[in-house]
């Protein structure tokens, strides 16, 4: 179809006609002019996100993409003799991992077929990514289906990817850069596309529900171990604690809310203690399912694989972005529960600790896991003017992110709090080095902004306090080098050493200048820049070196290289603190 041709179409669909094209085509074109402004003439390029941002989105992401990865890998194997391009995309449109011929990235990057490519359909038009975000259903954006020009060459099927919860994670899309013309052409993209996704689905909640039991559930027993239909976790009492998409299209497609929460009797002949006989060692055939609505199907329980925990909220159920913020530390995991509760309300938070903590990723997380389609908008306070408040009178609602809010000057502090009596819909989240009480109390900031501020206060220790580093470390490097670089034992042990006075923020640009001068695997220690020579003082009060005691497990030794001290002097500060290991 010419250019001319396809605007014309565009302009038919808008006054109502009937063009023969797709009608989930037809209303995103729809949306594109009635609700996005977009025009059909104007080749938009490709839109690629900084590196900055892509990290953020990886990161954000980093449980979905370590789990999706293998499966994708084989996806990909078989897909690559016809030229095609594997994108996973975050639930919010941006290409987080990406499979394609190297021979043709320039292509690809130009096309948007690439790591780091924004397919959000307010941005890029109809296309594969942006309408199953919006639609939540598999489909196949061919050719001149696209709204903008630059795109109409490509055929791009995507399928959506759900979380345990039922929730929009990603999507993934495979695409070509030319193709047939029939859309018929793409079937068999969409038969790979939709099983690919079913199996991510599939291996996250597996992975998320090691101490439940998962019961799945096939139409055709041969399937049934191999690649099930779909999947539920459940908790001790029988409740839905967790699901596949196919499942509750299975069970409760006509229930608003889903089966989530529900016991599985409601919709099965089942109870919990039915499940011991649903595990292998009976023969496929005579594991029946029988459901309330009178279908059979064919069911293969799995126990729990390790102790259920009661004392603190497991970090594989925490929402979002919390679950993939810290490793094993039960001081961050409570941290993170507690963040977790207050998400979804209205209650300003303060977010304290040193710089480079992770205050603004935390934040960033607590958005994620509030009200969905609320913007989030950031303003970095030092040098801040009060003009930049004014600007936020019609900002769209959502989160008011501001970054180092001690260094408000007054004028900035009135404006604020001007923003705050004009807008009740903008829920606050700032960030501190330090402790606002003293500024209030010294007359640096004003009292009644102060209290419109602290509402709850979660505090992030500093990294040389933190029991997971080695969870970290481990994070961090798999996200700068997709898992192809390790650490040799001496330069982990010092890493591990470390005082980290910049924290996280200079862990992660160790990673980077190490990562960039490994020759090979492994990097070793000539390929980490030397550490900054500020170092913990080792007269620190006792409960800053009891902290730090702790992240090394009461390991003197350990403590020392990262006070920059011998083992005696930490020996004797804990003599005089009156510390001693709590087991």
């Amino acid at each position: 179809m010419h250019d001319n041709e396809h605007v014309n179409e565009i302009d038919r669909v808008l006054r109502g006609y009937e063009t023969g094209r797709d009608g989930l085509v037809s209303d995103s074109w729809r949306r594109c002019v009635e609700t996005y402004g977009m025009d059909p003439t104007r080749p938009d390029p490709a839109h690629i996100v900084t590196d900055a941002e892509l990290r953020q989105h990886r990161e954000q992401s980093e449980r979905l993409i370590a789990t999706a990865r293998s499966g994708l890998q084989a996806l990909f194997r078989q897909v690559a003799g016809q030229n095609y391009v594997l994108l996973l995309a975050d639930a919010k449109g941006v290409c987080v991992d990406f499979f394609g011929d190297p021979r043709f990235e320039d292509e690809l990057r130009r096309a948007g077929l690439y790591l780091g490519s924004d397919w959000t359909e307010d941005l890029m038009g109809t296309c594969g990514v942006g309408s199953c975000i919006v639609t939540g259903e598999a489909v196949t954006i061919h050719q001149d289906d696209h709204f903008g020009l630059a795109h109409t060459p490509l055929s791009c099927t995507a399928a959506p990817i759900y979380d345990t919860c039922g929730q929009l994670a990603a999507v993934l899309d495979i695409s070509l850069l030319r193709s047939p013309s029939p859309k018929s052409s793409q079937n068999l993209a969409m038969n790979l596309v939709t099983a690919s996704a079913r199996r991510v689905e599939m291996a996250n909640l597996m992975a998320m529900t090691r101490r439940e039991w998962v019961l799945r559930f096939s139409i055709s027993p041969e399937f049934l171990e191999v690649d099930p239909d779909a999947a539920v976790a459940l908790d001790g009492s029988g409740r839905i604690v967790g699901m596949t998409r196919g499942a509750r299209d299975c069970l409760a497609q006509d229930m608003p809310d889903g089966p989530l929460g529900r016991r599985i009797d409601e919709f099965m002949e089942l109870s919990v203690d039915d499940l011991p006989d649903l595990m292998r060692g009976r023969p496929t055939e005579e594991r029946v399912l029988r459901l309330k609505d009178g279908r059979g199907m064919f069911g293969h329980a799995i126990a729990p694989q390790a102790p259920r925990q009661t004392r603190l909220r497991p970090a594989q159920t925490l929402p979002g972005g919390l679950s993939s913020f810290a490793g094993p530390d039960p001081a961050l995991q409570q941290l993170l529960d507690h963040a977790a509760r207050l998400a979804p309300t209205s209650i300003p938070l303060l977010l304290s600790g040193e710089t480079g903590t992770g205050k603004e990723r935390l934040a960033r997380a607590i958005h994620m896991c509030g009200p969905k389609g609320r913007a989030f908008h950031t303003t970095r306070c030092a040098g801040a003017e009060p003009a930049a408040f004014s600007e936020l009178v019609d900002a769209k609602p959502g989160t008011l992110f501001l970054r180092g809010v001690e260094d408000l000057g007054p004028q900035s502090q009135a404006a604020l709090l001007d923003l705050f009596e004009q807008r009740d819909d903008l829920r606050t989240v700032a960030s501190t080095r330090t402790d606002l009480a003293t500024l209030r109390d010294i007359g640096a900031l004003r009292p009644d902004l102060y209290y419109r501020l602290a509402g709850a206060s979660l505090t992030l220790p500093p990294l040389r306090h933190r029991r997971d580093f080695g969870w970290l470390l481990d994070r961090l490097l798999r996200c700068r080098s997709g898992g192809e670089l390790r650490l040799s034992a001496a330069a982990r042990a010092d890493l591990e050493g470390r005082d980290w006075p910049g924290n996280i923020r200079e862990l992660a640009h160790v990673l980077d200048v190490a990562a960039a001068l490994a020759e090979g695997a492994v990097i070793d220690l000539p390929e980490l820049p030397r550490p900054s020579a500020t170092r913990c003082d080792p007269e620190a009060p006792g409960t800053d070196l009891e902290a730090l005691l702790e992240a090394c497990g009461w390991n003197m030794a350990r403590a020392a290289r990262r006070l920059g001290v011998n083992r005696s002097t930490v020996l004797r500060r804990m003599r005089k603190a009156g510390l001693a290991p709590t087991n």
